[in-house]
């Protein structure tokens, strides 16, 4: 990387560092940069400043608008392959692409032989290792480590007429698409007045994030014996 300017070089420094000072008041996510911050507060509240010229769509970051734009209209592909024909919308499709022609494969398992092109297929190639079933189907509770599994369940087992509109913020799934947006004004927007939890000097300024934390006080036992370890609810 180069650059005439000494703040761009700056800017460009801390994507090599793994500082994260900017940290997020409605789950603790930490980064980089406050862009990045902004950005990651947006999804939160669901506020999308980058709207299209020539649609009705908005999106939270200006990266995304620019893609929507060469998918729906513009149609250009700017990023084209210097060995073959293939080109591409997005920079880091045209880097996984190259790697089929080079066999690089830079993302290797520390626990197996494998090594992936890409970071998501090896994420998901560490489940094999883990077990972990990140995936829960809202309607038997049944348990799968990939998503598509669990959407080939869900057709499977419970018929095509299931709640189709999944929250971008948690795993609910709701029926009708206004469903969704009563959904998301009622746990996921920001309120001015943060939420204080009578168990502990939490405080939250979304109503999903002050849910989630309540469960961490169930069947808490908060009495101890300071002449012992017992412990009591009451």
């Amino acid at each position: 990387f180069t650059s005439v300017k000494l703040s761009s070089l700056k800017h460009h420094l801390k994507a090599h560092s793994d500082e994260k000072r900017h940290v997020c008041h409605l789950c603790t996510k930490a980064f980089r940069t406050a862009t990045l911050l902004h950005n990651h507060v947006n999804a939160h509240t669901g506020n999308k400043p980058h709207k299209c010229s020539e649609c009705d769509t908005a999106f939270v970051t200006r990266g995304e608008l620019s893609r929507h734009r060469r998918y729906k209209h513009t149609l250009e592909k700017p990023f084209k392959c210097t060995i073959c024909e293939y080109s591409s919308v997005e920079a880091s499709k045209m880097r996984r692409h190259v790697r089929s022609h080079t066999g690089e494969r830079p993302y290797p398992c520390h626990l197996c032989s494998y090594a992936s092109k890409d970071a998501y297929k090896l994420k998901r190639h560490m489940l094999t290792h883990t077990g972990e079933k990140r995936y829960e189907c809202y309607v038997c509770q049944a348990r799968f480590t990939q998503s598509g599994t669990m959407k080939i369940h869900m057709l499977q087992k419970h018929g095509e007429n299931v709640p189709k509109h999944q929250c971008p913020h948690c795993s609910t799934f709701l029926s009708r698409k206004s469903d969704l947006g009563v959904h998301l004004r009622n746990l996921h927007s920001y309120m001015e007045e943060a939420v204080k939890c009578r168990d502990c000097e939490a405080a939250f300024h979304e109503r999903y994030a002050f849910l989630q934390h309540r469960k961490t006080h169930r069947n808490e036992k908060k009495f101890r014996c300071a002449q012992c370890s017992c412990t009591c609810n009451q």
